[in-house]
């Protein structure tokens, strides 16, 4: 693996574990196998390295909820799609969607570049500005049923996370639960 991938790999469990105030840059680069030097080489500091571990599994989740992209069906079909293909993700990638949550709610949220979030987003966004404009959904800002739908998909995650249900149970628990974020932003 190479030497800014380990970086990334050790700062996710990390950060998950003990928090981005209870992690040490020094703490990263010693689990990672690096000089403190070769850490701030790729990342000028803490926050740069938090922020482009955000956007990496950003990324990714987009590219996996891309996967599942499917616009020879309805549209409450193919949203359910996404949504089940992300809440499926989660349980195979906890840390990873357990970074995203907490970097959500975190005041590093505010830091990042503004085109940059647009970026990320972008996708996302026309699909429900298009779902609206066919009213297939309600219209309502932008911003606010990318709230309802991060916060109730944060919430299954948890609910998932913390219970003794089979992984069976918990598939089941995210069929169903989509019937409920519809009626939201139905």
């Amino acid at each position: 693996m190479d030497k800014q991938k380990e970086i990334l790999t050790t700062a996710l469990k990390l950060f998950v574990d003990y928090g981005f105030h209870g992690t040490a840059t020094s703490k990263i680069a010693k689990e990672a196998g690096v000089a403190n030097g070769t850490l701030f080489h790729y990342y000028k500091t803490k926050e740069d390295l938090i922020i482009a571990l955000y956007i990496d599994i950003k990324l990714r989740v987009a590219q996996h909820i891309e996967s599942y992209r499917d616009e020879h069906t309805e549209y409450k079909e193919h949203f359910k799609k996404q949504f089940v293909g992300l809440m499926l993700w989660s349980l195979e990638n906890d840390y990873e969607f357990r970074f995203i949550q907490q970097f959500y709610f975190s005041p590093y949220a505010s830091l990042m570049d503004y085109e940059e979030i647009q970026k990320l987003s972008k996708k996302g966004c026309e699909e429900l500005e298009e779902a609206m404009k066919q009213n297939h959904i309600k219209k309502q800002p932008i911003d606010y049923l990318i709230a309802i739908v991060n916060n109730y998909v944060f919430g299954i995650q948890q609910y998932l996370r913390q219970s003794k249900l089979t992984t069976e149970e918990k598939k089941e628990v995210i069929y169903n639960s989509y019937e409920t974020l519809w009626t939201m932003i139905h």
